[in-house]
């Protein structure tokens, strides 16, 4: 099974993207799913979750800032990012937890 994320780009700070990564009807109603990042040269790190009962937790320093959700029309994962930062440059990769499920992921890079 293979996640592919979409939404990725450039933008400048203070700008928004939006991500969403489509998963297996099966994995969308069985699972928490998550968001993860990769920055340059850093190890991978937890962004946030939304629980199977769709309840979402977020990293600390993203907190406020980016919308983690689910689409239930396209069994999709979604990620809105707003008031981004160079900070928030990275890969960003979808996961089903359960099964331990990875998208391919996709790049955001915010600069001016």
């Amino acid at each position: 099974v293979e996640l592919v994320e979409s939404g990725g780009g450039f933008v400048q700070p203070g700008g928004s993207l939006r991500l969403s990564c489509p998963v297996s009807q099966r994995d969308f109603d069985r699972y928490d799913l998550a968001w993860w990042r990769r920055p340059p040269g850093k190890q991978r790190e937890w962004v946030g979750t939304v629980t199977v009962d769709n309840k979402p937790w977020y990293a600390d320093d993203v907190r406020g800032r980016f919308i983690i959700s689910r689409d239930h029309d396209r069994h999709s994962v979604e990620l809105q990012m707003n008031s981004l930062t160079t900070e928030d440059t990275a890969v960003y990769y979808c996961r089903v937890i359960g099964p331990d499920i990875w998208g391919q992921g996709t790049q955001v890079n915010v600069s001016f």
